[in-house]
């Protein structure tokens, strides 16, 4: 399961799909522009909604719930890494949040 550094998942925004896997009170804190939330608990039943031909960015609070979706991703044919961190690392960067 690759990591990848909030940095480089910001450089990714315009070309990989930024997929939350928090729950909603945790996405209503603060999300990436453009992510798509599933929650980790729903993801295999909504992986439909992603796009299989390009790249996903997995993201939660601390990285964690992220990997496990990076698991279940990579499994399912998605080119996935996990942003080492999650949002917590994100917003102590200065990144842009919605």
């Amino acid at each position: 399961m690759p990591d990848i550094t909030v940095h480089e998942a910001f450089e990714r925004l315009q070309v990989a799909q930024v997929v939350d896997v928090r729950e909603d009170h945790e996405v209503a804190q603060g999300r990436i522009p453009g992510c798509v939330h599933i929650p980790l608990g729903r993801l295999g039943e909504r992986l439909g909604e992603l796009d299989r031909h390009r790249p996903v960015v997995a993201v939660c609070r601390s990285g964690n719930r992220s990997g496990v979706a990076t698991q279940l991703l990579t499994a399912a044919g998605y080119s996935c890494d996990n942003m080492a961190g999650g949002m917590l690392a994100w917003q102590s960067a200065g990144l842009p949040t919605v």
